[in-house]
């Protein structure tokens, strides 16, 4: 099946990570659907990915903390009518602190968890029984480095990121004998908006390319083969 023809949907598509994972799948040729909270940002994406992508790029306005706009994220991808080839769950929020500084009505940690997991559990929810139905596909999460090890000023946010390795772990064991893969993304610090005013130089990052190059190179296995956790940390080591 030509690539054209099959749809990669990716979550929080409009910069970092998500803005290169789409403007990878888009080079190999495949339809991508992504969405995000700022509507100005999806429309500077589609003028600057579309007129030399080979495939359509079908963008949405949607704040995927919320249940709601997941539900309607997902109808809107379903209603493409095209075989989900890949989902990439990267949508998420970060806040740093520490958990005894956070609010004692524990928002912080709805926040990141409607943020980080849920948005992820909504949506791959959602769209679960396309994947099935077809008994192929690909399922990543973009979890974090922050998801294997606990950090200074991590607070709630690393506890969210914990869970989504975990939600991921489930999902591949579940459907491993559905013909289904999945993987979680490790990426330690990558050069996107979360890290400005760090005052660190480019280079002690990992480019957010990297990480769509090595989305795309598990994705691209056979089916017989699947890369369980991609663990990718910059050259000198982590940034804490």
């Amino acid at each position: 099946m030509a690539p054209s023809s099959q749809l990669v949907v990716v979550t929080g598509g409009s910069q970092g990570i998500g803005r290169a994972v789409v403007a990878r799948f888009l080079a190999a040729g495949y339809a991508v659907a992504t969405c995000a909270r700022s509507a100005e940002a999806l429309a500077q994406l589609e003028a600057e990915l579309s007129p030399a992508a080979p495939a359509a790029l079908h963008t949405l306005s949607a704040d995927l903390s919320q249940h709601a706009d997941c539900q309607r994220f997902a109808e809107f991808v379903l209603g493409l009518k095209l075989p989900l080839a890949a989902l990439i769950n990267n949508a998420g929020a970060f806040a740093p602190g520490r958990l005894q500084d956070e609010p004692a009505n524990g928002s912080r940690l709805r926040e990141m968890l409607a943020a980080n997991l849920l948005s992820a559990y909504d949506v791959t929810r959602a769209l679960l029984p396309a994947f099935v139905a077809r008994r192929q596909g690909h399922i990543f999460t973009i979890c974090s480095t922050a998801s294997l090890m606990a950090y200074p000023n991590g607070g709630s946010y690393g506890i969210a990121k914990f869970a989504l390795l975990g939600f991921t772990k489930t999902l591949r064991e579940e459907l491993k004998t559905q013909g289904i893969r999945v993987t979680a993304v490790l990426p330690g610090a990558t050069l996107t908006r979360s890290w400005d005013g760090v005052g660190e130089p480019a280079e002690r990052f990992i480019r957010a390319e990297d990480v769509a190059e090595a989305v795309f190179s598990a994705f691209g296995l056979s089916p017989q083969a699947v890369v369980e956790e991609i663990v990718i940390r910059p050259q000198l080591g982590d940034l804490l």
